[in-house]
């Protein structure tokens, strides 16, 4: 096990971070609610609040398919803009 400071962060927590802003940030510009996206990908609600705050590690397949439910590239989740 780590024995890290709290002033070291571990960098792979702020790319999940990060990810789940783009989410929420695409989510929201489409006026959708996390309870339509979860339902749209059979997730629960607590799941999908968990990946937009960063909280979880979502798999591939599942980035593919929320980027599929908000009608936007993979990319567009997943790369810096």
């Amino acid at each position: 096990m780590s024995n890290k400071t709290k002033t070291q962060r571990d960098p792979r927590r702020d790319e999940l971070r990060r990810l789940g802003e783009r989410v929420r940030e695409q989510r929201r510009s489409r006026g959708m609610t996390q309870e339509a996206l979860a339902e749209a990908l059979d997730l629960s609600v607590a799941y999908v609040s968990l990946i937009e705050r960063g909280g979880r590690n979502p798999p591939y397949t599942t980035v593919v398919a929320i980027a599929r439910a908000l009608g936007v590239a993979p990319t567009h989740i997943v790369a810096e803009s």
